[in-house]
Order: C-alpha cells, then sequence, then structure tokens
C-alpha cells in the first residue's frame, strides 16, 4: 500500500501541473454519501472544483455534506434516487436552476444485494434499474446542460471488470456486444430484458450469463456497452464518456473487504476525469488497480 501512495502522490502532482479546471467547473457524483463517491467529492473539492454531492438518502446525503464542510470545503447537495425517473427529473431541474452548466458527470451510485460469497439474482430488477438505467437516464436527462467547450465535457461511469466481455458465455450475446461500429442502444436493453426474463422464468443459470455476482455484472456489462455507444456517438463533439473498474475496493458493497481503499480507488479516478484535454479519449475502459502506471485501458 505504501508504493501505491507513493505512485499516487506522484501522480497529483502531475495533474495540479496539467490544471485546466478552476471554481467554475462543475462537477456531479452520485451515490456520495460514503465510499467511493464521497471520496471523489472530497478530492475533486479539495482540487477547487464546484461539486455537487448526491444520495439517495437524504439524511444521510446532508450527513456527508456537513462532514466535509467542517474540513473547510464548500459542496453542494441535492437527494437523488437514481433508480426513480421523477428523482432524476427533480434534480435535473434544480441544477438547471442553480448552475449555468455542467463540466463533470461521475455516475458512482450502484447495488448489489450478493456477499463476496453469494450469487442471488432475487433482487436483479432492482439492480438493472439503479446500475444500467440509472445513469442512463441520469445522462439523459442532463445531456443539454453539458458545457462541451475547448476542455470537453466528462462522463466517468464507475463500473466493474465483472461487466466486462470475457465474463458472458453466450457467444451469440458476445458478438452482438462486440460490433461496436453497429451497436445500438436498443440491442442493450433487448440483452438487459433478455436477461430479466430468464430470471423470471428461472433459466439464467443456463443462458450463458456472467456466473459470478449475475445481476451485477450483466448491469456493468450494460453500462459499459452503453457507454461504447455514446463515446461513437459523440466522438469530436466535445464530450468524452469512459469507464472505470477501481478494483477490489473497501465499501460497503464488499462489507468492508479490498485491496484498496475508497481514498486509492477515487484518487485514481479522479486523475482521470480530469485529464487534459489533449490527452482525454473516450469509449475506453480503465482498470485502476495496475500501479506503477496507476491504470490501464482495456
Amino acid at each position: 500500500m505504501a508504493s501505491r501512495q507513493s505512485e499516487l502522490s506522484s501522480s497529483c502532482s502531475t495533474l495540479l501541473k496539467a490544471r485546466w479546471w478552476s471554481k467554475e467547473t462543475v462537477a456531479i457524483v452520485t451515490g456520495a454519501n460514503k465510499g467511493i463517491g464521497f471520496a471523489f467529492v472530497k478530492r475533486m473539492a479539495e482540487l477547487g472544483l464546484t461539486v455537487v454531492l448526491t444520495a439517495r438518502d437524504n439524511a444521510r446525503g446532508m450527513e456527508a455534506v456537513e462532514s466535509l464542510k467542517k474540513l473547510g470545503l464548500s459542496i453542494y447537495y441535492h437527494q437523488l434516487d437514481v433508480s426513480d425517473t421523477s428523482s432524476i427529473q427533480t434534480f435535473a431541474s434544480w441544477f438547471a436552476n442553480n448552475f449555468t452548466g455542467l463540466d463533470i458527470l461521475v455516475n458512482n451510485a450502484a447495488v448489489s444485494f450478493n456477499d463476496i460469497h453469494e450469487n442471488s439474482v432475487e433482487h436483479a430488477e432492482t439492480v438493472i434499474s439503479t446500475n444500467f438505467y440509472g445513469p442512463k437516464r441520469l445522462m439523459e436527462e442532463l445531456w443539454p446542460m453539458f458545457r462541451c467547450s475547448s476542455t470537453v465535457a466528462r462522463i466517468l461511469n464507475v463500473s466493474s471488470r465483472l461487466g466486462l466481455l470475457s465474463k458472458l458465455r453466450n457467444d451469440k450475446l458476445r458478438m452482438i456486444l462486440l460490433d461496436e461500429k453497429n451497436l445500438s442502444e436498443t440491442q442493450i436493453e433487448e440483452m438487459v430484458n433478455l436477461f430479466l426474463e430468464d430470471v423470471k422464468n428461472g433459466t439464467w443459470e443456463t443462458k450463458g450469463w456472467p456466473e459470478l455476482w449475475t445481476d451485477y455484472a450483466v448491469s456493468k456489462l450494460a453500462l459499459n456497452a452503453y457507454t461504447k455507444v455514446l463515446a461513437r456517438d459523440y466522438t469530436g463533439k466535445g464530450i468524452s464518456v469512459n469507464c472505470y473498474c477501481p478494483g477490489f475496493t473497501q465499501t460497503a458493497m464488499t462489507g468492508g473487504k479490498g485491496k484498496y481503499t475508497a481514498q486509492c480507488a477515487a484518487e485514481i479516478g479522479v486523475r482521470l476525469v480530469l485529464l487534459p484535454p489533449e490527452e482525454l479519449p473516450t469509449g475506453k475502459f480503465y482498470l485502476g488497480s495496475n500501479p506503477p502506471n496507476l491504470y490501464s485501458k482495456i
């Protein structure tokens, strides 16, 4: 861990030298009352950005904001449940009334109802609704507010290697997702609906879906694919869309187990989302657990 912290310190020094942002740069982080999302908010606020913390639970969200204010950080807050369409619309309306534009969106909010050794799909609909449709609907609602200027607007979807194509054992579906040139939003939603139908019919275990944390993996598989579609369709239009897997991180989702702290995971994620415009790619999947390079593209 010591060598990792050293690498992070070095990367932050490099990042600050390439500073392109200011207090006028506005970022939103979802699911940010704790864990990686909270660490994202804290680090970006420390670096001088204007940050909006969102949380599904209003009381916990406000408590998180107060804890950051005690550190001398100025944070904006609004309740947001990404699994609820009306909550997304209410948040988007509030944001539009209070800010002139959006520069960065970190889609961090996600759920899983399995522990490390479980693989139940009992809550598959909730997992898909939160982890895939939540970010998708939020991006759609906020799209007109992105400032696609010379600095390039940025979306970072916090994802997982569990959603990589190599985890999908259904050859037909894998071939569809591999055809990035022709892949469509409709095809991704059809895949998700097929999975939910297999869950409903009790046939999901024999249909080639990912074997570990299946519902969570499918939600991230869909999010990764949708990221590719957005990146393809908006290439050259002033917006970058990427995915980031923080690795096995110590959060509530992992029961506090993991190789990395939430702070370490967020530090790398912030570095990615604040890359200089000339270095900023789009449509990439970043794996944030490979020091000394800090992250790798897949």
